[in-house]
């Protein structure tokens, strides 16, 4: 339907099938809608095609899950497809396809509670929620920072610049993501392995902070991420205790795969 004239109602429904696509990766409608500052039934309309946003409230949709205004004409698994860069002929053999695409087994999607040391106070750990999610062949993550971790670098601790949003490829026999906070404030590069585990749900790298050498002060650091799916009461207990803590603080599990006592090499 490229290039052709739309009716109201084709734009409805193209609109409310790739709202869908994008939704379908949240347990939770009235969570997502609270999170977007949407009413639920006003959503849920857009959802069904019944309903178009008003041009602000498109804006902050497309923010949210990182799309433009295409949405509204194209499918977005296309739109993901022809918009990323690493698809072109430049860097096709190095970070196209066979790299982008996470396939689920690597990486499930859903939420992550991750730990490491924190980088801004010694002898303390931050804790946190992460969440994966797929549009197309591609693998992003998002999360926030703790509101602390922001208060002590002078930077206000709204929502919005406490967010953090990345993609993930497959590197070696792990996975590699860039990360970085709204306009590039902050980044980090990410790398990740799965570890042998009950559940088969951990996975422990290291992360590593885009800023200058000091003589003091830590660049890198180890991660752990345990994934969590979809299972509700763990990820709101998770989100409740996300913030700085002390080792003894953590799970078990985590405390062994983070290894605070050995150098990180």
């Amino acid at each position: 339907m490229s290039g052709t004239n739309r009716t109201p109602a084709q734009l409805r429904n193209m609109f409310g099938a790739n709202l869908r696509f994008l939704a379908a990766d949240y347990p939770s409608i009235s969570a997502l809608s609270r999170e977007l500052g949407i009413n639920r039934t006003q959503f849920n309309r857009y959802l069904s095609g019944e309903s178009f946003p008003r041009p602000d409230v498109l804006s902050r949709i497309c923010d949210f899950f990182g799309v433009d205004a295409r949405v509204l004409l194209e499918p977005v698994e296309e739109i993901s497809s022809e918009s990323a860069a690493a698809s072109g002929y430049w860097l096709r053999e190095f970070m196209g396809e066979t790299v982008r695409h996470v396939p689920e087994e690597a990486l499930p999607g859903g939420f992550y509670h991750f730990t490491r040391r924190s980088f801004v106070r010694d002898g303390e750990f931050v804790r946190g929620l992460a969440f994966v999610q797929r549009v197309g062949s591609d693998t992003y993550l998002r999360g926030y920072e703790p509101k602390m971790a922001l208060a002590m670098q002078g930077i206000p601790a709204s929502p919005s610049a406490r967010e953090f949003r990345g993609f993930v490829l497959r590197i070696e026999d792990g996975l590699g993501s860039i990360v970085t906070r709204r306009h590039g404030m902050t980044g980090s590069f990410n790398y990740l392995t799965r570890v042998t585990s009950f559940q088969n749900n951990f996975w422990v790298g290291y992360v590593a902070r885009t800023v200058r050498e000091t003589s003091s002060g830590t660049r890198m650091t180890r991660l752990v991420y345990e994934h969590i799916g979809n299972d509700w009461p763990q990820v709101m207990q998770v989100a409740r205790s996300a913030g700085f803590c002390s080792f003894e603080e953590l799970l078990p599990f985590h405390q062994r795969l983070l290894q605070p006592e050995d150098p990180f090499r």
